[in-house]
């Protein structure tokens, strides 16, 4: 898979802007630059340093395309190992592809989706969970998600892994070892360490793996769902909590007869909002199909937001307002529910909370703006992120949390050996498949088809 022809590709997004930057990568790239690119101090792009700019123009024989600035990377002192040039042109559309156009026909080739990442890894610039934290780094909309992307990158959990299985490798070797002299009985490796080392990795495949479950919803987006009565106020809660005019509002009840879904940022934390289906009994159709989709949206969210109509409930239906809760809140025991007594600028306060202490409440009035910054926080202290605040890792990736899930099993298999007393030939294989899951975590394992798969979702020019 590795190539050494001179790569090129818009670095920056496609569209109009003031500037966009043109990538090239490859032995060549310094050499194309430089009989394209005309400087204004007459110094030639291949005797520049390594991480300098130089101004000038880029021309197609005597016809000028554009004054640019071109940056020089020299190997191996790159992002990929190689030689790379980074051309910042003026962001005309016009002007990008004419650029491209010219270096394509001058030596280039058009860069594939990832192949910038992907030389690197190849070079050993990074290992392969690194690679991949790019495309998580280039796509986080949050603080937590931008954190976990960046200790990834930096190496993150994937450091620890490396050493993890170079101490395996080396108790992997002396069983080994012992294979080749087991004529003479000898012991080489010790065996209680070595019961250590696998307790010290179980534990930290299973903090890894059991780090997915917050990982993932936070590169995804917290999911909270909006329920309740029609005409409690669901859609202008969701309005007042994205500042905008997001979902429609009408006193006619079923108005909201699908979900509305967008996200937004709350401490760092990305949250992914859904206004939800009136939950009422009635004969139309369509509403029947969005209230089963509303039950559908809360057994897939983190957070359930109750909203009830304050200015409604009286002495006489009470119990049937502290039943419908008590029945949400009884089937979904594993979901956090914030109860929003909603339109309190028309109800009696005092009254609420009085009857309704007993629950996570909130007296909100959507409709003002009032205590939303309440539930906003409210929300935020739900979400356990001491595990993103400190040194510890968050698994984000899929494929990583399935090869750690088989490496767990492996090394499970190789301890559960031991104690069964088992033979080093049968351990010895387990170690092997061990050994081998943790590379394929880090890429010192792979093949074509992977890194294929891996790097064709990424966006070209990365």
């Amino acid at each position: 898979m590795i190539k050494t022809d001179t790569i090129i590709a818009l670095a920056t997004p496609p569209g109009i802007g003031a500037i966009s930057v043109i990538r090239l990568s490859g032995k060549d790239s310094i050499i194309i630059s430089n009989k394209l690119f005309k400087p204004l101090n007459n110094t030639d792009l291949i005797n520049q340093n390594t991480h300098t700019v130089s101004l000038g123009y880029i021309k197609d024989s005597d016809i000028t395309i554009d004054k640019v600035l071109i940056s020089v990377f020299k190997a191996p002192k790159s992002y990929t190992g190689e030689n790379i040039v980074e051309i910042s042109c003026h962001g005309s559309v016009f002007i990008q592809q004419k650029i491209i156009d010219l270096f394509t026909v001058n030596g280039c080739r058009l860069a594939d989706p990832g192949e910038f990442t992907l030389r690197a890894f190849l070079n050993g610039k990074m290992d392969l969970s690194q690679a991949e934290s790019v495309a998580d780094l280039i796509s986080s909309t949050s603080e937590s998600s931008h954190k976990i992307a960046m200790d990834h990158m930096r190496g993150g959990f994937s450091n620890d892994i490396k050493l993890l299985r170079e101490e395996l490798l080396n108790f992997a070797s002396l069983i080994e070892l012992e294979l080749d002299f087991s004529e003479e009985d000898v012991e080489f490796a010790n065996m209680k360490a070595f019961e250590d080392l696998l307790v010290k990795i179980i534990s930290t495949l299973k903090n890894l793996i059991d780090s997915f479950s917050l990982g993932n919803v936070i590169k995804e987006g917290i999911p909270i769902s909006i329920v309740g009565e029609p005409n409690t106020g669901k859609s202008t809660l969701l309005n007042s909590i994205l500042n905008e005019e997001k979902a429609i509002v009408s006193d006619i009840a079923g108005t909201t007869r699908d979900s509305i879904e967008d996200e937004v940022v709350i401490n760092g934390i990305n949250f992914r909002f859904i206004d939800t289906a009136g939950i009422r009994s009635t004969d139309d159709e369509i509403e029947t199909i969005g209230i089963r989709k509303t039950f559908e949206n809360i057994n897939k969210s983190n957070i359930v937001l109750y909203v009830i109509d304050s200015s409604k409930v009286n002495d006489k239906n009470l119990n049937i307002y502290k039943s419908n809760i008590d029945k949400i809140i009884s089937d979904y025991s594993n979901k956090n529910i914030l109860l929003l007594a909603n339109k309190i600028d028309l109800a009696n306060i005092s009254f609420i909370n009085d009857n309704f202490s007993d629950y996570d409440l909130i007296t909100i009035s959507a409709k003002d703006n009032i205590n939303i910054d309440k539930v906003k926080a409210k929300i935020s202290s739900y979400i356990e992120l001491g595990i993103v605040n400190n040194s510890s890792s968050v698994i984000t990736n899929s494929r990583h949390f399935s090869v750690l899930n088989n490496a767990l099993t492996e090394v499970q298999n190789v301890y559960n050996g031991m104690k069964d007393g088992i033979s080093s030939d049968l351990l010895a294989v387990d170690v092997r498949q061990a050994l081998y899951h943790f590379g394929e975590l880090t890429g010192e394992i792979t093949n074509d088809e992977l890194l294929g798969n891996i790097f064709s979702k990424f966006c070209i020019g990365k």
